[in-house]
């Protein structure tokens, strides 16, 4: 066993913790937000192997503890650095209780390099423009979420010095939710070098880079009856899988099991992989329990929400579940209230045509603004609440 140390996200002080917890040296660490209480319910010990406890952000779901080893860290990044084509330094833009933020310290302390480090707090594309300046290194690198790239889009389109910093990143990591492909297109007219992953806490990060799974990792999808096509939920295996939730042996094994000598992790999502590509391709529909029954219907508000966004004036659009009498359950849209205008018939006809009558939205609901969690996520459990849905 060895002790389990609660901080505070520091990226300074994370990454000398981390040091000497991915050593062998210190304790194992567990991150939490700036200015937050230190966790009194946190075990004072861990199993050896573990070198970082990252707690989940409750976006669409309960929190948890993910247990990641010494071995699934190193193994993440080594599959990071394969897939961008060798180690360079990167611009920290994420808190460090998160995984993505964890993992850029700890490809910095690979590495031998240190990550430019953006203050926390609202993210702020000139700032970010200027860490870019202060590069000093072959291979620059970031990691972002899709609200922080669409952010610096909006800056670029602007102002061409702004596009051209943001050109001189060998790789734009954009990840942590869906990144519409309006969003993408823009970057790629740009010229950016956007690279959309997935993954997760339990996984050490993103493990699927634009759909490509990263080295030794594997995919499998576990189709269900009445699951649309091939579709299915996504279970993936590989070296940089957690241990599992810290203290919850149950979740643990509901969430990680082991078929024919391989581990597997249960990520809760729904896709489809196409193994007639090279190395497969996966594509992520949405979550697993976002799918509803409308009508004797399944829908996936995850695809529902995909079609919206790509309409205009929608980019910011969120598709939630509302409770119906006639139908059982029926998407909604959420909007800001400074969206433009939209058609609630054009939304229906549009979703009718693409994914069938059971999938058009009932109503658009506007809200002041979408609360969004540190991670720079929507926070859809307030959101529910704003839209009267709780």
């Amino acid at each position: 066993m060895r002790a389990l140390q609660p901080l505070e996200a520091d990226p300074t002080e994370v990454a000398i913790a981390l040091r000497a917890a991915l050593s062998g040296d210190g304790p194992a660490i567990l991150p939490v937000p700036l200015g937050s209480a230190l966790p009194g319910d946190a075990p004072a010990q861990v199993a050896k192997p573990i070198a970082a406890v990252i707690e989940t952000s409750g976006s669409s779901g309960a929190p948890k503890r993910v247990a990641l080893s010494t071995d699934a860290l190193l193994a993440s990044v080594a599959a990071t650095d394969a897939a961008l084509g060798g180690p360079g330094r990167w611009l920290l833009a994420l808190p460090v209780h998160y995984v993505a933020g964890l993992q850029v310290l700890t490809r910095s302390i690979v590495a031998g390099t240190d990550p430019i480090v953006l203050a926390a707090g609202h993210f702020d594309a000139s700032a970010f423009l200027a860490g870019i300046e202060l590069f000093d290194a072959e291979r620059r690198y970031t990691s972002l979420v899709p609200a922080q790239l669409s952010v610096l889009i909006d800056a670029a389109e602007s102002d061409p010095q702004a596009a051209d910093r943001l050109r001189s990143l060998h790789a734009i990591l954009v990840g942590g939710q869906r990144l519409d492909a309006a969003i993408r297109e823009r970057a790629q007219r740009l010229g950016l070098r956007v690279i959309r992953t997935y993954g997760s806490s339990e996984t050490g990060g993103g493990c699927v880079y634009d759909g490509v799974p990263l080295g030794t990792v594997r995919v499998r999808i576990e189709r269900a009856d009445g699951m649309p096509g091939a579709s299915g939920e996504i279970l993936l295996a590989g070296p940089m899988l957690a241990d599992g939730y810290l203290a919850d042996p149950a979740r643990t094994e509901g969430a990680f099991v082991v078929e024919d000598g391989r581990r597997w992790y249960r990520t809760g999502d729904v896709g489809r992989f196409d193994e007639s590509v090279p190395g497969g391709l996966l594509s992520v529909e949405g979550r697993r329990d976002d799918v509803i029954i409308s009508g004797g219907e399944k829908v996936s508000l995850g695809l529902v929400e995909a079609e919206v966004r790509a309409m205009p004036g929608c980019s910011s659009a969120l598709v939630l579940a509302a409770a119906s009498e006639r139908w059982g359950e029926v998407p909604i849209v959420v909007l800001p209230a400074t969206a433009p205008d939209v058609s609630l018939s054009d939304l229906r006809g549009r979703l009718t045509a693409a994914l069938g009558r059971a999938a058009a939205p009932d109503r658009i609901v506007r809200v002041d603004a979408i609360p969004m969690l540190a991670s720079g996520k929507p926070d859809r459990r307030a959101l529910r609440g704003l839209a009267g849905l709780d």
